[in-house]
This record gives C-alpha cells, structure tokens and sequence, in this order.
C-alpha cells in the first residue's frame, strides 16, 4: 500500500544584495494561477526590507555607475542568454498568469536591445556645446542614482523587464516592487541575476503589497527616482507623488492610458533616469 504524498509547497524569497533573504516580517501569501490553482507561497515584504534594498542599491550604485559602457552592456547581454536558458520555466510561470508565452520572447529580446544601448547613451544625450569663448563645453548624461521602481501587475515578466532594464543599463540600481498578483517570473529573473555577472545590489526584488512597501521608498531620503508604472490605483499614484516630493524625487508617473507594453520602448525610460552633467575646460 502506497501512502499519499504531500508536495512540498515551495517558499519563495525576497532578493535583496544578491542574496535571497526572508522578509523581516516571516510573513508569507499564497499564489496561485488564473484558475485559482495553488503555485507556491511567496513573501510579504515589509518595510525594514525596503529599507534594507535602499542600504543594498546605494552600497551598488558607485561600482555599477563607475563601470564602463561597455562592460555593463556585456553584463546585461549575460543576464539576456540565461533568460534564454530557463524560457520554458519563465513560459509555465507567465501560462499561470493568464499570459502567452510570445511575452517571454519579447522580454528576452527587449532585455538584449536595452543591452546594446549601453554603449551608445553618451552619445545620444551629451553634446560638445558651443560657447563664446576659448572654452570646452561637455554636456555628459549620469544616471540619477537609487530607482524604486512598482512594476506593472501584467504583463508580468515584460512589464518588469521594461521598467529595470532601461534603468540599469543606464547605471542606476533599482529596487523593485514585483507584480503582487503574479510574482514568479520576477523570482525567477532575480535567480538568474543572482547566477549571472550583475553585481549584487543593483536590483533588489521586493514582493508582496504595493499599497504596504511603496510609501516607504517615496518618502526614503536615499532614494533618488520613483517609477509609478505599475501603480493601477490614482489615488495611490497621487499620494505616492506627493510623498516623493518631499525629499525632491523625480517621478514616473503611469500612463493615462493602458500602456502596449508590447509595442516599440523608445529611449525615454532611459532618458527620464539620467541627469545632465555640463563641464568647461579651457582650451590648450
């Protein structure tokens, strides 16, 4: 006589530094698939582990800003190959959601074209000025520094490559809040970041409740932008913003209008996370 099994239920865990800790919190919540079906448990993340992603993206940031175009530009093309790697387990994942898998194929070739950008932002957003007088004038793009970032609820791999990817490649670090509802390819891309060349801390994976971590990352005095894209809710964008203002954030607001997340991504996510650095140098 065979006894019934019980499957393990898996526990899922925050990415924080490059390591996979558990909420501070020890609290936990079901996922499940489109047809209610239970996936795994994921954690609840609270506020002590949003602020220990802030302590974990600024500890990154001077490493990864510092680094070259193109060595950043490799280190995500990297990320893109294992992505390509785990595409069945990333296709189960966005099925459960509801989702085709043709988003799994669109994530893996936007996270290669963000990758070729790496090299080729200098030259789209700086300038040599022209000034009246025996003067260099440089105008040279820096990333703004510690990105929150509330990615979209669906789709839940492709909204999420778009708002890190063009962040990262950049220079910036990111702490990321995962769609709440659809949380498993956000994991799973964060288990091939920890596997790939990416430095620890320069994305931080936060799940749980938008509504419950984000005001703590808008009212954070080391955060630096704010990235609304995934905020459903105006109430919640409004108040968001306000917070951010306080400590003089740039903001992302979401769109008005349902976004194609699909449809060609332009240079504009990268754009809104750069500041403009103007240097003079006298002339030899």
């Amino acid at each position: 006589m065979h006894e019934v099994r019980v499957a393990v239920r898996k526990t899922y865990k925050l990415y924080i530094g490059g390591a996979f800790p558990r909420s501070e919190s020890g609290r936990t919540y079901q996922v499940t698939s489109t047809d209610g079906a239970f996936l795994a448990n994921a954690a609840l993340g609270s506020r002590k582990d949003a602020r220990d992603a802030v302590i974990a993206a600024r500890k990154a940031f001077p490493g990864w800003s510092g680094a070259t175009a193109y060595n950043r530009g490799q280190i995500l093309y990297r990320v893109a190959e294992m992505l390509e790697a785990r595409r069945a387990q990333f296709e189960a994942e966005v099925a459960a959601a509801g989702e085709s898998p043709d988003t799994v194929t669109e994530s893996i070739d936007r996270w290669v074209w963000y990758a070729g950008w790496a090299d080729k932002i200098a030259q789209v957003c700086g300038a040599a000025n022209p000034v009246a007088g025996p003067y260099f004038n440089l105008s040279v793009p820096e990333p703004t520094g510690v990105v929150a970032v509330i990615a979209p609820s669906t789709p839940s791999l492709l909204g999420l490559v778009s708002v890190v990817a063009p962040a990262i490649v950049a220079g910036n670090t990111v702490v990321v809040i995962a769609s709440e509802r659809h949380p498993l390819p956000a994991i799973t891309l964060a288990e091939v970041l920890a596997t790939s060349d990416l430095p620890g801390g320069v994305v931080n994976v936060l799940t749980g409740r938008p509504a419950e971590i984000a005001p703590w990352l808008a009212t954070h005095a080391d955060v630096n932008a704010l990235d609304l894209s995934g905020v459903v809710d105006p109430q919640l964008a409004t108040d968001l913003e306000r917070d951010a203002a306080g400590t003089l954030k740039r903001v992302i607001r979401p769109a008005a209008t349902p976004v194609d997340w699909a449809a060609e991504p332009g240079f504009d996510r990268i754009r809104a996370l750069l500041e403009t650095k103007t240097v003079w140098h006298p002339r030899g």
